[in-house]
């Protein structure tokens, strides 16, 4: 598969992801600052209606600055076709905007079953694209959400409509099953990657309490800091940035954080992009693998 130029041509290596944009305790002065800044970088963005106000401070960013308002990855979905167009709208209405570049499709109940057989959905897409409220599309993928994904690249269903896939890649999570991974090298499609820095340093994952978001991930830094050390490179950002774009599907990994200086961080990493050493990818992409047949497959959603 190829890109799409109207929907993947000239995205940013690193994406701008509004999570924090959201969190009703920091000063709305200090987000919009944040946004501004990412803004003025002329990144892509990631944003969603389930990020708080995430899309209301956007909106006044992109009032404030009409001339940088950035493309846009945006989550919809989800349990069924009848609830896809509502939530386009819901999520475009705070931002001020007609469309958006990419759409996140986050599938559910009825809409993942008829994704997974090439159902109707597909000619909703299509629609959708045609009335220029979406540019493309991208399928979310999570372990326990792989199974309808791997089998419409099996049968050929996304084939023209689906422009690439998007789930957690960075060195503690591939939130791909082993089966889904193994198709969508096969068939060389487009990955956005996730979470990039997996919530944190790797040191601080491993070693301060309470720091790490689920205990899984405090075992996995144990686990992925010696070989951060032995990379001998000296940022968490660099190296997680650097590992994401040593996978050639990688077209952008998108990281989160309400503070310019985490923004910074991220703007200067995405200007070396070289591949890890391949000893080093092999020794990750071989944690990765074993985690995702004895882990992260038969885990809950919530447990993750």
């Amino acid at each position: 598969m190829t890109d799409n130029p109207s929907a993947l041509s000239g995205i940013s290596p690193y994406i701008y992801g509004t999570t924090c944009l959201g969190d009703a305790s920091l000063p709305r002065a200090d987000l919009l600052r944040v946004a501004h800044a990412a803004m003025q970088a002329g990144v892509w963005f990631h944003t969603s209606r389930m990020y708080g106000d995430a899309l209301e401070v956007l909106g006044e960013a992109f009032k404030e600055a009409p001339t940088q308002i950035p493309r846009l990855i945006i989550k919809i979905g989800w349990d069924n076709l009848s609830q896809l167009r509502g939530v386009i709208e819901e999520n475009l209405r705070p931002l001020g905007l007609d469309g958006m570049q990419l759409g996140q499709l986050c599938l559910g109940g009825e809409l993942a079953e008829d994704f997974a057989n090439g159902g109707p959905c597909y000619k909703v897409f299509q629609q959708l694209k045609q009335e220029g409220l979406v540019q493309g599309y991208l399928v979310e993928a999570f372990p326990w959400t792989s199974g309808p994904s791997l089998k419409a690249l099996q049968h050929g269903y996304t084939r023209g409509i689906i422009d690439g896939f998007i789930f957690y890649l960075n060195p503690l999570q591939r939130f791909a099953s082993n089966a889904l991974w193994d198709e969508i090298v096969a068939q060389n499609q487009p990955v956005i990657a996730m979470r990039t820095v997996s919530g944190g340093p790797v040191h601080s994952l491993r070693d301060v309490p309470g720091f790490a978001w689920k205990e899984y991930l405090q075992k996995r830094a144990v686990q992925v800091a010696p070989i951060f050390e032995r990379s001998g490179i000296c940022s968490w950002t660099d190296f997680c940035l650097r590992f994401a774009h040593s996978f050639p599907l990688v077209r952008a990994s998108v990281g989160s954080t309400a503070k310019i200086e985490n923004l910074n961080a991220f703007l200067s990493a995405k200007e070396n992009l070289a591949p890890l050493p391949a000893d080093i990818m092999q020794a990750i992409t071989d944690l990765q693998s074993r985690w995702s047949d004895e882990v992260d497959l038969h885990a809950e959603p919530w447990s993750m």
